[in-house]
């Protein structure tokens, strides 16, 4: 029966996920932590920071985490697979249907119209770990008690030097990941 679960809750968000692995989080969170309980909100997270740093899809690489969280080795297969088994189906189907259709006028509209659909969705993820990274809850509070001011730096430095520098994002995740696990050893 688990294996069923995690098959279709990975299923459904790689068939739901357009736009890629950024726009694939709030499906994620929903089936995970909302719907399926696999996992808590502060676990989401750390699965979202893992997924980051990990080679991959956000998405696959959150599927083979809770599969094997959940069920072990089979259970990272099994809904790996649910993840994956869509995507696939919906790339070949797609790529036959374009190149016999592509010049089309309503199949150029239809992707046009997806546009903003994937642009809300990156929005929302962003703000989601923005709001438990620096309030530690998936809603925004403006009471400084509850707000993590170590994160909110490292997130707004990180940004200023990604901005004037242009250094790679990915030097940036690694060092703030040292600075905050330095800083959080010490306090």
């Amino acid at each position: 029966m688990i294996f069923w679960q995690l098959f279709w809750s990975f299923f459904q968000i790689g068939i739901l996920s357009f736009g890629g692995g950024l726009a694939a989080i709030p499906l994620i969170q929903n089936q995970i932590v909302d719907i399926r309980g696999w996992l808590s909100i502060a676990e989401f997270t750390d699965l979202i920071a893992i997924s980051e740093m990990t080679p991959g899809p956000i998405a696959i690489n959150s599927a083979t985490f809770v599969g094997s969280t959940v069920a072990g080795p089979v259970g990272a297969i099994v809904s790996t697979l649910g993840c994956v088994l869509p995507s696939s189906l919906i790339v070949v189907t797609i790529a036959w249907l374009f190149g016999k259709y592509k010049d089309l006028y309503i199949i150029r509209g239809v992707l046009a119209g997806l546009r903003p659909a994937v642009v809300a969705l990156i929005l929302s993820a962003g703000l989601s770990i923005l709001s438990l990274s620096v309030w530690g809850e998936k809603e925004i509070s403006l009471s400084a008690d509850s707000t993590d001011f170590a994160a909110a730096a490292l997130i707004v430095i990180g940004l200023l030097i990604i901005r004037k520098f242009k250094i790679n994002p990915i030097i940036i995740i690694l060092s703030s990941g040292i600075i905050g696990g330095v800083y959080y050893l010490i306090i």
